[in-house]
C-alpha cells in the first residue's frame, strides 16, 4: 500500500466532491446544500477508493475497508465544515479526515483478513 497517495487522492476527491454537491444543492436551500456536499463527498470517496485500487496503491482486499473508513472519516468531517464555512482553512482540513479514515479502513481491513 502507498499510504500518501490514498491519503492525498481521498482528500483531494472528497473536497472536490463535497463542493461540487453543496454547489449542485444549494438551489434547494441549506439541507440541499448540506446533503449535496454529503452526497458530492460520498460518491467522490468512492471514486477515490476505486482509482487508488486501480493504479494498485490500494490492494484490492482492502477496498471495502477503506470505503467504509471513507465515509466515516466523511461523516466527522462534514458537520465540522459546515459549522465553519466563514474560514477556507478549516474545511479544506477537515477533509484530510476522510483519507485518514480510508488508510484506516484500508488498515483495518487487512489485519482483519491476516487473522486465521
Amino acid at each position: 500500500m502507498r499510504p500518501l497517495p490514498v491519503l492525498l487522492s481521498s482528500w483531494l476527491f472528497a473536497g472536490l466532491g463535497a463542493v461540487l454537491g453543496s454547489i449542485l444543492g444549494n438551489a434547494a436551500g441549506h439541507v440541499g446544500l448540506v446533503l449535496g456536499a454529503l452526497i458530492g463527498g460520498s460518491l467522490a470517496t468512492s471514486a477515490a477508493v476505486l482509482l487508488s485500487t486501480r493504479l494498485g496503491w490500494l490492494p484490492p482486499g482492502s477496498r471495502t475497508g477503506a470505503l467504509l473508513g471513507g465515509l466515516v472519516g466523511l461523516a466527522i468531517a462534514a458537520p465540522i465544515a459546515v459549522t465553519h464555512l466563514g474560514s477556507p482553512i478549516t474545511p479544506i482540513a477537515s477533509c484530510a479526515l476522510v483519507g485518514a479514515g480510508v488508510l484506516i479502513g484500508a488498515g483495518a481491513a487487512r489485519s482483519h483478513a491476516a487473522k486465521p
